[in-house]
């Protein structure tokens, strides 16, 4: 799954949740289920810092410069 989906999904879940018109069996589901996507999510924004930090460039020489948005 792509981060932009997993996002999205999140965003669904977290509706459904606020509404409060879930059963408790299927709230907690969902809760579950965002909570794998969101720790998914966690990993893909780490793997693309680490990209980043790889690409960042000083010089004539790559060196890795920690990521700060």
């Amino acid at each position: 799954m792509k981060f932009e989906e997993a996002m999205e999904r999140i965003e669904e879940i977290v509706q459904k949740l606020e509404s409060g018109e879930l059963e408790l069996e299927e709230s907690i589901s969902l809760f579950e289920e965002g909570m794998k996507l969101i720790r998914e999510c966690e990993r893909m924004l780490e793997e693309a810092e680490r990209k980043v930090e790889i690409l960042v460039q000083n010089g004539d020489e790559l060196k890795g410069e920690p990521f700060e948005p």
